[in-house]
C-alpha cells in the first residue's frame, strides 16, 4: 500500500480548475510515460479526516485501525494494491466541499472515507451525491447522511446522533424519571441528540420538562446549573464532547449537583476525556455502541493488536475505523476489487455482516449500522460495561426514500 498526503491549500480552487488541472496532469503523464506491460491499476482511496487540531487523535485512530483490518487480509482489497490519498480536513466545514472535490474530481479516488465532524460530513454527502461517488462515513453522526440525504453510494460505519441518545432515554424511562431537563449546545448534533433522548424517554413514559440551549461553543454553564438546581428535576441529560464535556462535568460537581441529580449522556460525554475530568466523572452513566471491557474475543484480539501496532489504547473511533476496513474488505472481495461495479459493490457492502469489537452488526436499509448499545459507568476512572441498554437498535432514518 502507498500513502499520499495532501498539504493544506493556500487558496480556494474551483471545481473547473481542479478538473482542468487533473486533465492536464493526465495528458502530461500519458505523453512522457515509457512503454510498460499492462499492470492492474492500484485502487485509489481518499481519506478525508482530521489530522491536525482538536480531532487529530480521532482521525489517526480511525486511519490506523482501518489499515490494521486491511493488513490482516494481506494489505490488498479484492486482490488489488491500494494507494491511499490522505487529506487533512482540519474539521473545517467551510473547506469541506472544496476538499471533497479535490479528492473525488481531482484525484479521481475510487472511494472516499470521512469524516469526524458532522458539518464537514454534511458537505461531503452533498458532493458525493452530485458526483455519484462512493462515500463511507467512519464517525460523523449527522442524521441527514442516512436520513433525508441517504443514497445508494453513501454508507456509515459508526452511528447516528439519534441512536446513543435514544438508548439513554430508554434507560431513563425504565427508571421512571418523569421530570427531566436537557442541556446542550444549540447546533445540529445537539438537537438530534436531544430528540433521540426524548423519543427513548417517552417510550418509558417519561418526559422532558425543560430544554436548555446554549450557543455553540459557549461553555459558561454556571447560571444554567443554578437554574437546574432550582427546577429539582428527576434527572438531567446532556450532550457535550471534548473540552465542553470536561468543563461541564467539572462545573456540575462544583455546583453541588453531583450525587443529588442523576446526570446522563451519550458516551461522548466521557470518551477520550476521562483523565481530564478526573474525580468529577466518577459514577457517570452513558450509553454508546462500544465499551472497552466488552468480553467478546474479537474485542480482546483487536485491543491487543492495535496496542502492538500503534502503542495506543483503543477507543470507539478506532473500532469504527477497523469496521470501515472490514466493510471495504467484504465489499471489494465480492467484486474482485472492481469498485466501478457499483451495483454489485454496494449490494455486497449492504449485505455485509461485520464481526466487530463492538459486537456483530449489519446495515439498515438506509445503510446505517443496526447495533447494540451499552450502558456504561465510570468506575475508577474507566468506562465499565453495565448492561445492554438496547439490542439491535436501528435509526429511524427519517426522510430516507431509498428502498
Amino acid at each position: 500500500m502507498t500513502l499520499t498526503t495532501h498539504s493544506k491549500m493556500a487558496r480556494p480552487v474551483s471545481r473547473r480548475a481542479v478538473l482542468g488541472g487533473a486533465a492536464a496532469a493526465a495528458a502530461v503523464g500519458t505523453l512522457n510515460a515509457p512503454f510498460v506491460l499492462a499492470q492492474p491499476a492500484r485502487l485509489k482511496i481518499g481519506l478525508m479526516l482530521p489530522y491536525s487540531g482538536t480531532f487529530a487523535a480521532l482521525g489517526n485512530n480511525i486511519t490506523d485501525a482501518m489499515l490494521l483490518a486491511i493488513n490482516e487480509k494481506g494489505g490488498k482489497l479484492g486482490g488489488r494494491e491500494v494507494q491511499w490519498v490522505r487529506l487533512d480536513d482540519e474539521s473545517e466545514p467551510s473547506k469541506a466541499a472544496q476538499n471533497a472535490n479535490k479528492l473525488i474530481v481531482g484525484e479521481k479516488v475510487d472511494i472516499l472515507v470521512g469524516t469526524v465532524h458532522s458539518g464537514v460530513a454534511a458537505a461531503m454527502v452533498q458532493v458525493a451525491r452530485e458526483e455519484n461517488a462512493t462515500l463511507i462515513i467512519p464517525n460523523a453522526g449527522v442524521g441527514a447522511a442516512t436520513g433525508a440525504l441517504c443514497a445508494p453510494n453513501i454508507f456509515r460505519t459508526s452511528f447516528s446522533n439519534w441512536q446513543p441518545a435514544y438508548a439513554m432515554g430508554k434507560v431513563a424511562g425504565e427508571r421512571k424519571h418523569q421530570n427531566v431537563v436537557t442541556i446542550t449546545w444549540k447546533y445540529a448534533a445537539g438537537e438530534e441528540s436531544v430528540q433521540g433522548f426524548k423519543d427513548g424517554l417517552a417510550a418509558g413514559g417519561g418526559k422532558v420538562s425543560k430544554e436548555i440551549w446554549i450557543p455553540f461553543p459557549n461553555d459558561e454553564f454556571q447560571a444554567h446549573l443554578t437554574e437546574i438546581a432550582s427546577l429539582r428535576p428527576d434527572a438531567v441529560y446532556t450532550f457535550y464532547a471534548g473540552g465542553g464535556a470536561v468543563k461541564f462535568v467539572k462545573d456540575w460537581e462544583a455546583a453541588g449537583l453531583k450525587g443529588r441529580v442523576p446526570l446522563y449522556g451519550p458516551g461522548f460525554l466521557t470518551d477520550g476525556v476521562l483523565r481530564a475530568q478526573g474525580a468529577a466523572a466518577e459514577g457517570l452513566e452513558t450509553t454508546l455502541h462500544y465499551v472497552e471491557d466488552l468480553p467478546n474475543p474479537v474485542n480482546q484480539r483487536f485491543k491487543a493488536d492495535f496496542k502492538k501496532t500503534t502503542n495506543r489504547d483503543v477507543d470507539v473511533y478506532a473500532v469504527q475505523g477497523y469496521d470501515t476496513g472490514q466493510l471495504l474488505v467484504q465489499g471489494l472481495e465480492a467484486v474482485k476489487g472492481n469498485a466501478g461495479a457499483k451495483r454489485e459493490f454496494y449490494a455486497a457492502m449492504k449485505a455485509a455482516k461485520i464481526d466487530s469489537p463492538r459486537g456483530p452488526w449489519t446495515l439498515s436499509k438506509s445503510q446505517n449500522p443496526v447495533q447494540d448499545f451499552y450502558l456504561r459507568k465510570v468506575v475508577s476512572g474507566e468506562n465499565k460495561f453495565q448492561s445492554v441498554a438496547v439490542k439491535g437498535l436501528e435509526d429511524p432514518s427519517t426522510g430516507c426514500r431509498m428502498a
